[in-house]
C-alpha cells in the first residue's frame, strides 16, 4: 500500500486545482478511493498496512470533506496558494453595513405574519449573494488575483455564518 498522505487533495482526486468542480465526480472518486483504502480490505494485512490504510482512509475522508463544501474548499485553495486564512480582515464598510442590515431582518422575522415564509425569503437573498461571492472569488483566483480572493473569501465566511444563523432561527419557529 502506497501513502496518500503527501499528495495534495486535489491531486488525490485527480481533480483541477480551482473553485469550480463537479460534486458528481469527486463523489465517485471518493468511493473509488474508499474501495482501495478501506480498513476492512487491509483486517488480515500486517500491522504497518493495517495503520497505513487507516492513515490513507482518514486522510481521503478528510480531503472529502475539505473539497465537498465551497467555504472549506476555499480556504483550501487560499492556504494551498500560502495565503492563511484565520487572520481577522479589514471588511469594506458597504459591507458590514449589508450584513448588519440582513442580522436585523433575520432578527424581526419572528414578528412577522408569515414567520417561516419570511425567513426562506430572507435566506434566498443571502444565498444568491453567497453564490455571487462564489463566481467572484473563482474568478479572482482563476486570475491569480489571490489577494482579492482572499477578501471575497471573508465576505463569504460572514454570509455562511449568517446562513447559520438562519437554520438556527428556523428550528426556533418550528419547534
Amino acid at each position: 500500500m502506497q501513502p496518500l498522505l503527501k499528495q495534495d487533495f486535489f491531486e488525490l482526486f485527480r481533480l483541477s486545482p480551482g473553485f469550480a468542480l463537479d460534486a458528481g465526480e469527486l463523489a465517485s472518486r471518493y468511493r473509488e478511493l474508499q474501495q482501495v483504502v478501506h480498513p476492512d480490505r487491509y483486517a488480515s494485512a500486517s500491522e504497518q498496512d493495517r495503520r497505513l490504510s487507516m492513515q490513507n482512509a482518514a486522510h481521503v475522508n478528510e480531503a472529502y470533506q475539505t473539497l465537498r463544501h465551497p467555504l472549506s474548499r476555499a480556504r483550501y485553495l487560499l492556504e494551498l496558494r500560502g495565503y492563511i486564512t484565520d487572520q481577522s480582515a479589514a471588511m469594506p464598510e458597504d459591507f458590514l453595513m449589508e450584513q448588519m442590515s440582513l442580522r436585523e431582518q433575520l432578527e424581526s422575522v419572528p414578528m412577522e405574519a408569515e414567520p417561516l415564509a419570511a425567513l426562506m425569503y430572507l435566506r434566498e437573498d443571502v444565498q444568491g449573494k453567497i453564490s455571487d461571492q462564489e463566481q467572484a472569488f473563482a474568478e479572482r483566483l482563476a486570475l491569480d488575483d489571490n489577494a482579492s480572493a482572499l477578501q471575497i473569501f471573508n465576505k463569504m465566511q460572514f454570509l455562511y455564518r449568517l446562513l447559520e444563523e438562519f437554520d438556527s432561527r428556523e428550528e426556533q419557529l418550528a419547534g
